[in-house]
């Protein structure tokens, strides 16, 4: 469901389908905004999901972005924390006990904020073109019992 949106019409097909996710119950997606003093409205700096909710599964995936002016703030720590409590509160009931964060290995920034949210590198995953053209690190973190 991730996409590169070009034009207005990608956007609106992006936020269908993100709300779609919610009312089909396996993927919550969250804009993440700042709103800064005396402002009336937030400004987009980011993006933050749990996806691949199944009842009675025991873990689900996350994922984040961060908008490139919001970047070296502290955005995606903040976001992925408070995803982090919101997905382990909303669905301990339904077996919640793990939640996986997958990125390129490249991708240094992703690797920092995993491990400053608790998400231990468990596994490297091989390349899988075209959808993962390059190998990737997989962090999980366990909900505290």
């Amino acid at each position: 469901m991730s996409a590169v949106v070009h034009d207005r019409a990608g956007a609106a097909r992006w936020v269908r389908d993100q709300r779609h996710g919610w009312e089909a119950g396996h993927r919550f997606a969250f804009a993440v905004s700042e709103v800064q003093a005396h402002a009336t409205e937030g400004e987009l700096v980011g993006h933050a999901v749990l996806k691949n909710v199944t009842p009675g599964a025991s873990s689900a995936e996350v994922g984040h972005w961060t908008a490139a002016h919001a970047r070296g703030r502290g955005v995606a720590p903040r976001a992925l924390r408070a995803l982090t409590d919101w997905a382990f509160t909303t669905f301990a009931d339904g077996g919640l006990t793990r939640l996986e964060l997958l990125h390129q290995a490249d991708n240094t920034a992703s690797c920092r904020v995993a491990q400053k949210c608790g998400y231990e590198l468990s596994a490297l995953r091989p390349a899988a073109p075209p959808a993962f053209p390059l190998e990737g690190h997989l962090h999980a973190r366990a909900r505290d019992l």
